[in-house]
């Protein structure tokens, strides 16, 4: 008799154990019985696709019964879920067809979790059996994962405002207004272009948002090639002051333009005394949006084009000047198309977080309207739309898929790959005469504006009131993080300690599912062929397209109540964190697996390494750029996120850039600008240990100047 495999086996009894031992209903301190002694008749039928998966890997192989058994156990678990609810049946038809409320059920917990990832992998070893991705039941495994994650995290929750988009106030079905507000002309207009005042909310939005993107782009190359290809002396300077950005809330960077360039700002007033200038309020708008977002996202775009010039092979560009080729023909005709993935990837990166920005457009816009704040005040504000928050989201996605489309084209079918099997000895070009004062002439402006601005913020923190009586205190820092000796020994008695706390533990438990996805989800889109991968990859992308104030709005109308309730727990947060964040991790991956080789891939196969030892030991080594990437936003952006979790807080899970909100909306600036600096200071020592931690990839044998690795823009030399 064949011994049956041990992977279904391992994974129905898993999914045993989640029936018989494991909650079934609540998450954290809120849990009940398992499922077959919770006294629920309709989740015993759960038991049956466990008892067919084993009849079918027992004897002969029936991949078909597996398949049909687990995707049975996958459909029930989801149908009951939907249709009973805490207080009944979900639709009107099954109680008029029931002729009752019916019965009733909290929402699913631990045990549906694990029994639904039991059924989901005995899935991928059926459908592997039947040749679905080659066979491999890692790669399949691996698909089914992510895509049933993004499907319960990004989809769903999309879905269910999406869904008010055709619903009136009182949640009745109503498609004319869904059309009527889809075309309204405060969203469309082009009556600037005339003269009158001011476009549609949309064409404000794609404006800034290319500018933005395009700017963020050519100041990440400059720092990229500066840190790589240059001698520029203050180098360590030069990474910190870079990074600084991304670390930073970013809705201080506008508040410090506020206090530099202001009407009352310190700059304004000492240009106006000095020169006898009129004071204006130029900063508000776009000249406002502009700047503070292109300070804020010019690092992402640096990070990802570091990683993707250390890819490139110095033998290419040297070759090249072997043949007496001169550096602005080398760099124009070898370097600068083999970059263009990370172009593009730096582009779209800068262009969707322009268009999904919300702090910085709510502090420093003025009058000037885009999508993000619109649906703000949608949602927050008097009218509370949550119709009109949908269509503008909608709107969103539309010009979001538009970019992605560009980007294919541009980039179009040719291969950018430089890393194969063989050794790269050569040292990389150095930069044309003319490319490097440009680079030069970008920088040190940008460096300048960077001192400024984080000087203010240092500044604030620590005077009494900024321009008005700047005498030195230490007030603020003591009320933020004040520590105090009591009865029972030291305790942390500031008012900041608890958010502060909160805020760490969730970002660093969102931080490494979150780099893990966005790389898995990037390899699986650029090794891996299955149908619907365009669809995938703009699932996977969309939660990055959407503003923040929206994934909260959503994920409070899809896991406030059953079938998955979230809303209260510290859980939801992290979740939103790492769906979130996950598409940098996807672009960054893309960028860096476009360089690489698939003969390496295949060697590795052909020598019987199985996908997952290939990935483990082949890749993962050379995409260690992607990886910090990843590792590095998602914590900074789990620190110094506010639009999508303003929602999600509560008592108990107060987070940091919402405590800062608050106290900077009753006046306590000096408070607020101190734990922001705290919080700078302790996300620069969390990057010098995500560093060393995972190291750096080189490419080359012999160098001239020593590879500068994208992580260490965070302050630490190569």
């Amino acid at each position: 008799m064949q011994r049956p495999p041990r992977f279904p086996l391992i994974w129905v009894a898993i999914g045993a154990a989640a029936l018989l031992a494991v909650p079934w209903y609540g998450l954290d301190d809120r849990l009940s019985a398992p499922a077959l002694f919770a006294g629920v008749p309709w989740l015993w039928p759960l038991a049956l696709p466990l008892l067919l998966s084993l009849c079918a890997v027992f004897g002969r192989p029936r991949p078909h019964l597996l398949i049909a058994a687990s995707a049975g156990g996958l459909l029930w678990l989801v149908l009951q879920g939907l249709l009973i609810i805490h207080r009944g049946w979900t639709y009107a038809w099954l109680i008029e067809l029931t002729g009752g409320s019916g019965p009733t059920q909290p929402a699913m917990g631990w045990g549906a979790a694990v029994y639904a990832l039991a059924c989901v992998l005995l899935l991928a070893y059926g459908l592997a059996c039947r040749g679905f991705c080659k066979g491999d039941v890692f790669v399949a495994a691996t698909l089914l994962v992510v895509v049933g994650l993004i499907a319960l995290f990004v989809f769903y929750p999309v879905l269910c405002i999406l869904a008010s988009a055709v619903r009136d106030n009182e949640g009745g079905f109503a498609p004319e207004q869904f059309l009527a507000k889809l075309l309204s002309p405060s969203i469309w207009s082009l009556a600037c272009l005339t003269g009158a005042h001011g476009c549609g909310v949309a064409w404000n939005t794609v404006a800034v948002a290319a500018l933005v993107g395009v700017l963020t782009t050519l100041l990440g190359l400059a720092f990229a090639l500066v840190a790589l290809r240059t001698h520029m002396p203050m180098k360590p300077l030069l990474r910190a002051l870079s990074i600084l950005p991304i670390i930073t809330p970013p809705f201080v960077i506008g508040l410090a333009l506020i206090l530099l360039f202001g009407r009352a700002g310190m700059i304004t007033m000492w240009i106006g005394n000095l020169f006898d200038i009129p004071r204006s309020r130029w900063i508000y708008g776009v000249p406002g949006i502009t700047i503070a977002q292109v300070l804020a996202f010019t690092p992402i775009a640096m990070l990802v084009l570091l990683g993707v010039l250390q890819g490139v092979a110095p033998s290419l560009e040297e070759a090249s000047q072997t043949l007496r080729a001169s550096r602005w023909y080398t760099f124009r005709s070898v370097t600068w198309p083999l970059i263009r993935p990370g172009l593009a990837n730096s582009f779209l990166i800068g262009f969707i977080e322009s268009m999904a920005d919300f702090a910085n457009p709510l502090v420093i816009g003025g009058n000037f309207n885009v999508l993000s704040t619109d649906i703000f005040f949608a949602v927050v504000g008097a009218s509370h739309d949550q119709g009109r928050a949908a269509v503008l989201a909608i709107v969103l996605l539309a010009f979001t898929l538009t970019a992605f489309v560009a980007q294919r084209f541009w980039l179009g079918r040719r291969s950018y790959a430089t890393v194969g099997g063989k050794g790269h000895a050569g040292i990389p070009a150095p930069l044309p005469g003319g490319l490097r004062i440009a680079c030069y002439g970008v920088i040190v402006p940008w460096l300048l504006l960077t001192i400024a601005v984080y000087g203010m913020i240092l500044i604030g923190g620590f005077v009494v009131s900024v321009g008005r009586d700047n005498t030195p205190t230490l007030e603020y820092f003591w009320t933020a993080f004040s520590i105090e000796k009591g009865v029972g020994g030291w305790f942390l008695s500031g008012s900041a300690w608890n958010s502060f706390i909160v805020t760490i533990e969730i970002a660093l438990i969102a931080m490494p599912f979150t780099a893990a996805l966005g790389i898995l989800t990037a390899w699986l889109l650029d090794r891996q062929q299955f149908p619907g991968r365009r669809t995938f990859e703009f699932l996977a992308m969309m939660s990055f397209a959407i503003p923040g104030t929206v994934i909260g709005v959503a994920y409070i109308l899809a896991f406030n109540v059953p079938p998955v309730s979230l809303t209260g727990t510290g859980t939801i947060i992290a979740i939103s964190f790492a769906f979130r964040n996950m598409p940098v991790g996807i672009r960054a991956g893309l960028a860096n697996l476009s360089q690489i080789d698939r003969s390496l891939d295949e060697a590795s196969l052909t020598l019987g390494a199985r996908s997952f030892r290939t990935l483990r030991r082949v890749l993962l080594p050379m995409l260690r750029p992607a990886v910090v990437t990843a590792l590095v936003y998602s914590f900074v952006r789990a620190v110094t996120a506010v639009s999508a979790v303003i929602f999600l807080v509560t008592g108990r899970y107060n987070l940091a850039t919402v405590y800062i909100v608050g106290r900077a909306d009753v006046g306590e600036y000096g408070i607020a600008i101190v734990y922001s600096a705290m919080l700078v200071l302790f996300m620069m020592l969390v990057l010098l240990l995500i560093q060393l931690f995972v190291g750096e990839r080189r490419i080359g044998r012999r160098v001239d100047v020593p590879p500068i690795d994208a992580p260490a823009t965070a302050l630490a030399p190569a």
